[in-house]
């Protein structure tokens, strides 16, 4: 995803923004229009994701994929700048729908509880393993090195909104703590190394237990770090 120069992009972020930062009851309302295109966009993500698997990345055009999604080659190009950014678009509007779970979550629930809430909203449906033929095809097209490259764009937008709603939840400063982009980088490292054993099992395994584990290791994990740091420092 060319987040510097795509505009569909911006105006996704700035929607984000102000999504997060309203209040209680004042999230903007999303009209037909805004539905549809939302729509439209999904669909040509997801069509550049199937075809790629079905074909190979390379064997794709664009009017491929704007044929599959049912519109022209040109309503293609005002949402995407090129097939991977379509591709890439699924982890950026999936950042997006975790980003506004956990603004949504209960006031009163602890954050970790709700963090592990949002980002299993996403993925908890995931709970059946893919056959093999598929799952190959995926790490095919992952593990194009021209989209492992649009990839590392999207991780820092999956970051600052994580962390955004995170600063928020939590009341932190946005100029002074660095909580939140902390949180939410360990997160998301959590989720990429779930999904990294998740394209590389054999066999294949569903996606929502290991994104699940992945969570409770790294909630463990620290607590049993911090445990074992905090009787150091008082020794």
């Amino acid at each position: 995803m060319t987040i510097e120069t795509a505009a569909t992009e911006r105006a996704g972020a700035e929607r984000l923004r102000a999504a997060l930062r309203a209040g209680p009851g004042e999230q903007p309302a999303v009209g037909l229009r805004e539905r549809k295109k939302l729509a439209t966009r999904h669909a040509l993500s997801v069509a550049a994701m199937r075809l790629a698997v079905e074909r190979g990345l390379d064997n794709v055009l664009v009017e491929d994929i704007a044929d599959a999604a049912g519109v022209s080659a040109r309503t293609f190009n005002n949402y995407f700048s090129s097939k991977y950014e379509a591709i890439c678009a699924l982890s950026f509007d999936r950042s997006v729908r975790i980003a506004t779970a956990l603004r949504e979550r209960p006031a009163d629930e602890p954050l970790w509880t709700a963090i592990t809430s949002a980002v299993m909203a996403e993925y908890g449906n995931a709970d059946r393993a893919l056959d093999a033929e598929w799952m190959a095809g995926i790490k095919l097209v992952i593990f194009t090195p021209v989209l492992r490259g649009e990839a590392l764009k999207v991780q820092a937008m999956t970051q600052y909104a994580l962390a955004e709603a995170i600063a928020i939840r939590t009341g932190a400063d946005a100029a002074g703590s660095m909580f939140p982009r902390i949180l939410a980088g360990s997160v998301l490292a959590a989720v990429n190394a779930a999904l990294d054993r998740w394209i590389n099992s054999e066999p294949p395994v569903a996606l929502a237990p290991v994104i699940r584990r992945a969570l409770n290791e790294l909630a463990d994990g620290m607590r049993r770090t911090l445990d074992v740091a905090g009787r150091s420092d008082s020794g």
